[in-house]
C-alpha cells in the first residue's frame, strides 16, 4: 500500500487550493471583461436584460422568504440568549444596540449569503453542471457563443445585485426579530428598542455590510459557476459539484468575512 507523508499531503492540498483560486481569478477576469459588451453591445451579441432580470428574480426575489425567516429567528435567539447575561449588569437596554450593530455589520450579510448558497448557489452549480454533462456548453461554443457571456455574466451580476438587496432585508428582519422578543417577552418597549437601535447603528455599519454583501454575492456565484462548468463524470459529477459548491462557498465566505472584520478593526471602522 502506498503511503503518503504529511509533507506530500500538505503539498498536494496547497497545489489544489492554488489551482482552484487561480481558476476563480481567471473566471473573474473574463467575466469582468464581458460585462460591458454583454449588456450594451448591439443586437445578437448581448445577453439581454430579460435574461438578467430572470436570474435576479430566480436568485433574489424567490430567496426573500427563507432569508427573512432565518434572520428573524436569529435576531429573536440573540435577544433571548443575551438577556440573562445583560440583566446581571442591569444593561438589558443594550440588547437593541448589540443586535443592531451585529446585524448590520456582520450577521445580516453573512447569514443571507450562507442561506443564498444553499438556495441559489447549489442550483446554479447543478444547472450548469447538467448543461456541461449534456454538452450544451460545447454546443454554445460551436456556435461562437461565449459560455461566460451567455451563462456566467447574468448569474454573477444577478447574484451580486440581489445579495445587496437581501442584506438590507436581512438587516431589517434581524432587528425585527430582536424587537419582537424584546417587546413580547423581555418587557422592553418598542419605542426604546428602536431609539437605541438608531442611536447605535451608524452609516458606516450599514455601508460596510452592503459592501461585504456585494463581495459575498460575487464570490458565491463565481464558485457555483466554476464548479458547474467544470463537471466531469455524468450525474455523479453534478452531485459532487453541487456539494462542493455549498461547502467551498461557506468556507470562503467565512474566511472573507474574517478578513473584512480584521481589516475594519485595524482601520478603526
Amino acid at each position: 500500500m502506498r503511503r503518503f507523508s504529511p509533507v506530500t499531503v500538505l503539498g498536494s492540498f496547497s497545489v489544489a487550493v492554488i489551482e482552484f483560486l487561480g481558476s476563480l481569478g481567471l473566471l473573474l477576469k473574463e467575466t469582468s471583461l464581458m460585462i460591458q459588451p454583454a449588456l450594451f453591445t448591439g443586437r445578437g451579441k448581448r445577453l439581454g436584460w430579460r435574461n438578467l432580470w430572470f436570474q435576479m428574480v430566480r436568485v433574489g426575489v424567490k430567496s426573500i422568504g427563507i432569508v427573512s425567516l432565518v434572520v428573524f429567528c436569529i435576531g429573536a435567539i440573540l435577544s433571548l440568549q443575551m438577556e440573562p447575561i445583560l440583566r446581571q449588569y442591569s444593561a438589558t437596554d443594550k440588547i437593541a444596540d448589540i443586535i443592531g450593530v451585529a446585524m448590520f455589520r456582520e450577521l445580516g450579510p453573512l447569514v443571507a449569503a450562507i442561506t443564498l448558497t444553499g438556495f441559489a448557489g447549489a442550483s446554479i452549480a447543478a444547472e450548469l453542471g447538467t448543461m456541461q454533462v449534456s454538452e450544451e456548453i460545447e454546443a454554445l461554443e460551436s456556435q461562437a457563443i461565449s459560455p461566460v457571456r451567455f451563462l456566467v455574466v447574468p448569474r454573477v451580476l444577478a447574484t451580486t445585485v440581489m445579495m445587496v438587496c437581501l442584506a438590507i432585508v436581512a438587516d431589517l428582519m434581524g432587528v425585527l426579530g430582536g424587537l419582537f422578543v424584546s417587546t413580547s417577552i423581555l418587557g422592553i418597549s418598542a419605542e426604546s428598542y428602536l431609539r437605541a437601535t438608531f442611536s447605535a447603528v451608524e452609516m458606516k455599519d450599514f455601508l460596510g455590510g452592503l459592501f461585504k454583501a456585494a463581495v459575498f454575492g460575487c464570490v458565491l456565484s463565481l464558485i457555483a459557476c466554476h464548479l458547474g462548468m467544470t463537471v466531469k463524470g455524468g450525474a455523479e459529477g453534478v452531485g459532487t459539484a453541487t456539494t462542493k459548491t455549498v461547502v467551498y462557498t461557506i468556507v470562503a465566505l467565512t474566511f472573507i468575512d474574517l478578513g473584512f472584520t480584521a481589516t475594519f478593526y485595524y482601520l478603526g471602522l
